[in-house]
């Protein structure tokens, strides 16, 4: 059964397992789907889908599979059983609908009607008032009217048909798709680990039950702090120049990050580190922040995380003055290992994407500098850095 739909999951490489498949044969025999694509689109994706960054793979699997019925022969359409399609009908169709096709013979002269014609029809058919097709007035087929009738195939034009075939549209999500701030959010969530801290803020319920238990049933409410990320992270973002192009995945990631991690300090810099840091660029002038003082400041156990496309001149990381807003007497490099000595965990976020990378001789020098912890800024880039620095 569906055997189609389970060769088009993994054609679409969403990764579902045998076992996963009997338990979804299991959950259909069960009938907790029956007659609604809507259904069983919420059974299937909840027992085969595993990552919601297999979501949009899966859903085209599902459109494609179930959703494709104008390329469905008639003589498969016949061979749909009449209790699938009555029920489907008697449990989608208002009582104004009901009224209408009985003033038209009732739904047992539809189903019956539509049988005959399909048994009859050999081929495509566009306009007119009797084949199944679409563009026309028949009670069946798509792209035209009848006051009561089964739509078969894709969206009508007077949205008055008893059952709508109709192909269902879900939003995208995959591992590598465009950034937003749900699913970076959800790669972000790899780096946890939670910690109770703070006044007494939400209902401990195993608490307050065992408390009640013990006054023998007399109310006694307790409460606890509640849960934090404990993870605490610096976050170095680049700024101006090539990084302008950017700015709106930067913005993404920024907003996701301070969502997730209570313990967040972000300093802005520009093409690579060096002696000092900022956190306005407004104020960047008269109030820089030492590189020093980051040092001093904040412990080994902070995770650190750079954003930027690393792509600027080689002598910018590598040579005293190299800086091109100033003399700097230290070579980048130099403060970037002082920093990788400080902190246990550091890896380095590119927007740019990953297949460019080797167009600029700076990224190889700054993957070397981070010992190959760079990675390309996409959910499943952003998952991968996250699993490194929770280890």
């Amino acid at each position: 059964m569906l055997i189609g739909f389970f060769e088009a999951l993994r054609s679409a490489r969403v990764p579902v397992t045998l076992r996963e498949w009997l338990d979804f044969m299991a959950a259909l025999e069960a009938d907790l789907a029956f007659a609604d694509h809507d259904a069983l689109h919420a059974l299937a994706r909840t027992i085969l889908v595993k990552d919601e960054k297999h979501y949009d793979r899966f859903d085209r699997a599902f459109g494609q599979y179930l959703g494709g019925i104008e390329s469905i022969s008639p003589e498969q359409l016949a061979a749909i059983p009449d209790d699938w399609l009555r029920q489907s009908m008697q449990r989608l169709l208002s009582e104004e609908e009901k009224a209408r096709i009985e003033s038209l013979g009732g739904l047992d002269k539809l189903m019956e009607e539509f049988r005959k014609r399909l048994e009859e029809q050999k081929e495509r058919h566009s306009g007119g008032n009797r084949w199944i097709g679409t563009g026309g007035t028949s009670p069946f087929g798509a792209g035209g009217y009848h006051p009561g009738g089964i739509r078969v195939g894709s969206q009508g034009g007077g949205r008055m048909a008893a059952k709508v075939w109709d192909q269902r549209i879900y939003r995208n999500l995959d591992s590598d798709a465009e950034l937003g701030p749900r699913n970076l959010k959800i790669a972000l969530r790899r780096l946890r680990r939670f910690a109770r801290e703070g006044a007494a803020e939400e209902l401990d319920l195993d608490g307050t039950i065992s408390a009640t238990a013990r006054e023998g049933g007399m109310l006694d409410i307790r409460m606890r702090p509640e849960r934090h990320n404990a993870v605490k992270v610096l976050l170095f973002l680049d700024v101006g120049g090539s990084m302008d192009e950017h700015v709106y995945a930067c913005e993404s990631l920024f907003g996701a990050a301070k969502s997730e991690f209570k313990r967040l300090e972000h300093f802005y810099f520009h093409n690579f580190l060096y002696d000092h840091v900022w956190r306005d660029n407004l104020r960047r002038s008269n109030e820089a922040t030492p590189t020093t003082e980051l040092l001093r400041r904040y412990n080994p156990d902070h995770k650190v995380v750079f954003v930027g496309d690393a792509a600027m001149g080689p002598y910018e990381i590598t040579h005293a003055g190299g800086s091109v807003e100033y003399w700097n007497e230290e070579p980048g490099s130099v403060w970037f290992n002082r920093l990788k000595e400080r902190f246990r965990k550091v890896v380095w976020i590119n927007p740019t994407p990953i297949e460019r990378w080797r167009y600029t001789p700076s990224t190889d020098f700054i993957r070397e500098l981070v010992e190959d912890r760079m990675y390309p800024l996409t959910p499943h880039g952003l998952a991968d850095a996250m699993r490194y620095l929770a280890r």
